[in-house]
């Protein structure tokens, strides 16, 4: 699965760590997620979506 969890951070001018700060989960989580070498739970998916204001699928994309 790929995200646009970066663009997406790097245009609200957040950074790793504020963003985790934000979720309630570590600045790792949140480079893994961008990174693509881990797929967040629905639970998060859900609150990163509502976090920008943005559906979860334009967030999270399934090949």
């Amino acid at each position: 699965m790929r995200n646009d969890l970066r663009e997406l951070r790097q245009a609200a001018g957040l950074s790793q760590r504020e963003l985790a700060e934000a979720l309630n989960v570590s600045r790792q989580t949140v480079n893994s997620i961008e990174t693509g070498r881990y797929d967040p739970s629905l639970p998060l998916a859900i609150a990163i979506a509502r976090h920008f204001h943005h559906p979860v699928e334009e967030i999270f994309h399934v090949d």
